[in-house]
């Protein structure tokens, strides 16, 4: 922290420069000017300002070459150009241009997730992406919206859109946010349609299903608490039944028992047409689930639910016979 006191030129005059580097003062007449001290005796008064989310230290100029009245009197000016937006720049930019700009610098996911987000730029932004963004309207955003289908989905994209323009706005190529004046789309959150009985019906009707292969991957959405696509994915050389482990993940009691039935005759543990793996075999999740009786049942809601009757320990064998645990309560 830099050391206070009331700047006055017998004591800026005297301070003493330190053996290496530079230290820092500040004014306790105005708490926002500082100055610095280098090893060579060199004074200077600055300012800090965090723009844009990162601290920056704007220099006002040398003592005693600028005195101490005038450096206070500066520093109001200073803070208050800092924080004014940056003029839009002379040089266009398309909004298809500026996505990749934005994608670099601001967005920070997975490969996986960021290719998802890239397709849904793509398919959804078709009709403005080759437009300068500082030529984009708020009928034209709201056109583009309007066209997505799904109010999830819409208003997700929606707010992608706004955070872009904030940026946008941010570092100059446009002077107002074209999606802020547009209303947010409502969501309809959607209702899981599962409990314990539903979850009875889905075993017996998982059961029921002659394929093999389908019938072990939908038993492993139950018994192995992971999401369908790393369910679906499972190899072989990633599972150890020495250690009741997949990826260092336990592995539940009726999981362990359910792969080791499995033929290991291949890289993938569910085997999809092809040299792949198993990937999105809807037509027969809905076949199982109308025999159920629950029509409107996901892969996803299965795994979502199972999750929220587990208890979370980093111990790995806890974790393992909370799994047991659950299963043994929902299956009884």
């Amino acid at each position: 922290m830099a050391h206070q006191f009331f700047f006055n030129p017998f004591i800026l005059d005297n301070l003493p420069a330190p053996s290496v580097g530079f230290d820092v003062v500040q004014d306790i007449s105005e708490p926002r000017l500082r100055l610095y001290v280098t090893s060579r005796g060199v004074k200077t008064f600055f300012v800090r300002k965090r723009i844009h989310g990162k601290d920056k230290r704007i220099i006002i100029g040398n003592y005693p070459d600028i005195d101490i009245e005038t450096a206070r009197g500066a520093v109001a000016e200073i803070l208050l150009a800092a924080a004014e937006k940056p003029k839009v720049h002379r040089k266009k930019i398309t909004l298809k241009k500026f996505l990749d700009l934005y994608l670099e610098k601001r967005v920070r996911r997975n490969s996986i997730s960021r290719d998802k987000l890239e397709r849904a730029i793509k398919r959804h932004f078709v009709k403005i992406l080759n437009k300068n963004i500082s030529d984009i309207s708020t009928e034209d955003v709201n056109v583009v919206i309007q066209g997505i289908e799904g109010p999830a989905i819409a208003g997700r994209m929606q707010e992608f859109l706004q955070s872009v323009f904030k940026y946008a706005i941010d570092n100059g190529y446009v002077k107002f946010n074209p999606v802020s004046s547009l209303p947010k789309i409502k969501q309809n959150r959607r209702v899981r349609p599962i409990n314990k009985s539903v979850f009875h019906r889905l075993l017996q009707a998982i059961n029921k299903e002659e394929d093999l292969t389908l019938r072990s991957a939908f038993l492993m959405l139950v018994y192995g608490f992971a999401p369908k696509n790393k369910v679906f994915s499972m190899q072989w050389r990633d599972l150890d039944f020495n250690h009741y482990l997949w990826c260092d993940k336990p592995l539940s009691d009726m999981a362990v028992v359910l792969l080791q039935d499995l033929p290991q005759d291949g890289r993938w543990v569910f085997p999809g047409r092809g040299r792949g793996h198993l990937t999105d075999p809807r037509v027969a999740w809905k076949r199982v689930v109308n025999v159920a009786g629950c029509p409107k049942l996901t892969m996803d809601d299965v795994n979502k639910f199972l999750m929220r009757q587990l208890t979370w320990t980093s111990d790995k064998e806890d974790f393992r016979e909370n799994m047991n645990a659950v299963l043994t309560d929902m299956i009884a």
